[in-house]
């Protein structure tokens, strides 16, 4: 355990906590143990849910409740949950039947995901809200939100809840060799242009031309 509790930065009061968050069901069976992590599955990902939807509120004031439920979901989805599991090794401490151990449990995704919200549910009850709230920032918000924003959905949201409108893209200038293009596109909202963006890549170009409509929307409004 403690090992485990170095590579999450915490030390648990209550290391039985810690235990059940990781025993797999198949483990308590086989050692005829009261107790897995279930129900600390049900609540850590109660908190996670929260954490997160406090922080997307804070974090992007101007944002409609669409874009907010996708980034959300994107935050807490089984990928992210398992790829924080795997950043933590967490497969080699989970406790697993030798059954389960042998058809690949300690990488099976479910199973690391689940651990990973068992022990967010024993963070929080071992050491309050903050530090399950901490945890949850460091590992999963902070680091993931920069990749997760798309500008184009934001500024579709934006666009239809003010005007009812959709913006529209169109691709002003192309330039370069075919394995090296540079493409130029801008974006009209009510034949108003709003944006003007440039990239390797249409999409790159798009995704910059909507961030600059959407500053501007927010000055104006």
């Amino acid at each position: 355990m403690t090992q485990l509790e170095s590579i999450l930065g915490i030390k648990f009061t209550n290391k039985k906590l810690l235990e059940e968050a990781i025993t797999h069901k198949s483990y308590a069976i086989e050692k005829n143990k009261p107790y897995w992590n279930e129900r600390l599955e049900f609540l850590g990902d109660s908190v996670l849910s929260c954490v997160v939807a406090d922080y997307l509120y804070s974090k992007f004031p101007d944002s409609p409740e669409g874009y907010l439920s996708r980034i959300k979901s994107q935050l807490v989805s089984k990928q992210t949950l398992v790829k924080l599991a795997r950043d933590l090794n967490l497969g080699n401490f989970i406790l697993l039947s030798r059954g389960e151990e042998s058809t690949g449990g300690r990488t099976r995704e479910s199973n690391l995901a689940n651990a990973i919200e068992a022990i967010i549910g024993a963070i929080y009850l071992d050491k309050g809200f903050e530090t399950a709230k901490n945890f949850i920032l460091k590992h999963i918000a902070n680091k993931k939100i920069s990749l997760e924003v798309d500008y184009k959905s934001k500024l579709q949201e934006i666009s239809q809840a003010k005007y009812k409108v959709l913006p529209v893209y169109k691709v002003i200038s192309e330039t370069g060799p075919e394995h090296n293009k540079n493409f130029e596109v801008e974006v009209k909202v009510k034949n108003r242009i709003l944006g003007i963006g440039r990239g390797k890549s249409k999409k790159e170009a798009e995704q910059l031309a909507a961030k600059e409509a959407i500053k501007i929307l927010k000055k104006e409004s």
